[in-house]
C-alpha cells in the first residue's frame, strides 16, 4: 500500500492547476466542445489504466473534472501526484 503524503508534501508537490479537496486532488480541464472533452477522457483513461490508478472523471460539455485519491491508503499519495502530472502532460 502507498504511504499517505503529509499536508506539507501535498502543498509542495501539487501540480499546476490542481487543488486539494479534502482527501482528493481535483482539476477541471476545459475544452472547446464535448468531443474534445471526450477525447481527453479517453486518453486519460488509458494513462490511468497504465498506472493501475483509476480516478473519478466526469465529462460535461467542454470540460472534464478529474478527482484523484488513493482509496486503499485513505487519502493522497505519490500515485495521485504522479498521475496528475501525467494528465497535465497530455493536456498542456
Amino acid at each position: 500500500m502507498a504511504d499517505l503524503l503529509t499536508d506539507d508534501e501535498i502543498a509542495e508537490r501539487l501540480p499546476n492547476e490542481w487543488s486539494r479537496d479534502g482527501d482528493e486532488i481535483v482539476r477541471v480541464f476545459e475544452f472547446d466542445g464535448y468531443l474534445d472533452a471526450s477525447g481527453f477522457l479517453s486518453a486519460a483513461a488509458g494513462l490511468a489504466e497504465d498506472a493501475w490508478h483509476h480516478p473519478e472523471m466526469t465529462v460535461r460539455w467542454g470540460e472534464v473534472e478529474v478527482r484523484l485519491t488513493t482509496h486503499d491508503a485513505g487519502g493522497i499519495t505519490e500515485k495521485d501526484i504522479d498521475l496528475a502530472e501525467r494528465l497535465n502532460g497530455i493536456y498542456d
